[in-house]
């Protein structure tokens, strides 16, 4: 289990938890992240700015204090915004 601020561009991830207390929570439902919910970073600033990720067809900014908060688990899957997808296993 890894945050979402250290998750590679172009890469899926599954949320698994979010720490922090009910602002925090109560906030990522509104843009519409939850816990089992599948995103794509599309983006990652340079010098700790924000991440951007595309979660149910939207894209969203969330600032690296907030991505630190989010716990994902990868699945392995590299999917390109231009709809190719490539798998990497163990033999890659």
């Amino acid at each position: 289990m890894m945050t979402l601020d250290t998750v590679g561009v172009h890469r899926q991830a599954r949320v698994i938890m979010i720490d922090g207390g009910h602002r925090i929570r109560s906030y990522l439902n509104t843009l519409g992240i939850h816990i089992g919910d599948w995103l794509t970073v599309v983006q990652r600033a340079p010098f700790r700015g924000p991440v951007l990720v595309e979660i149910h067809g939207s894209r969203v900014a969330l600032g690296r204090g907030i991505a630190t908060k989010i716990r994902v688990d990868m699945d392995g899957v590299l999917e390109s915004l231009s709809g190719s997808t490539e798998v990497f296993g163990a033999g890659s």
